[in-house]
């Protein structure tokens, strides 16, 4: 992908979004989280964002001139996915998303994140959003510790 060019527009994600998307969620995924097993293999990460994800009615896009570099996917009082091209970290456009979302979401968010994950709980909280539970990873696909984080 490269650094990120040009203004970054954020957008509602679109079908044909889907394979850039895609390739996003997947390399953030596997630079933010090298130690935790994917619970699904990458054919069929591409096809739940293609089918699902990126035809929802809340999922919106960070585009640049040289494409998709970040997806955010809302549903009623959760940020169900939040995910940066490595590339495009630093740069502001999470904190756009998150702004986005409690602008979407203003009586309250909710999210969790893996606790190996210490960058995004800091994010996170950086933005008012306050651990509020810890598990043992028993309830998500993964088999990961994880912590739920509420705003405000």
């Amino acid at each position: 992908m490269g650094s990120v060019t040009g203004p970054v527009v954020l957008r509602p994600a679109r079908a044909v979004d889907g394979a850039a998307v895609a390739d996003v969620w997947l390399r953030s995924f596997d630079a933010a989280l090298p130690t935790v097993r994917r619970a699904h293999p990458d054919d069929e990460v591409r096809r739940w964002i293609r089918d699902e994800l990126v035809v929802r009615a809340d999922t919106w896009v960070a585009e640049t001139e040289g494409g998709v570099v970040g997806v955010l996917a809302l549903s009623p009082g959760w940020i169900d996915q939040l995910y940066l091209d490595p590339d495009a970290r630093g740069q502001g456009i999470g904190d756009r998303f998150v702004t986005l979302a409690q602008e979407r979401e203003p009586s309250g968010l909710q999210l969790w994140t893996f606790q190996v994950n210490g960058p995004a709980q800091r994010f996170y909280e950086r933005h008012g959003f306050v651990a509020v539970e810890r598990t043992d990873g028993a309830g998500n696909e993964e088999r990961e510790p994880d912590v739920r984080h509420r705003w405000p």
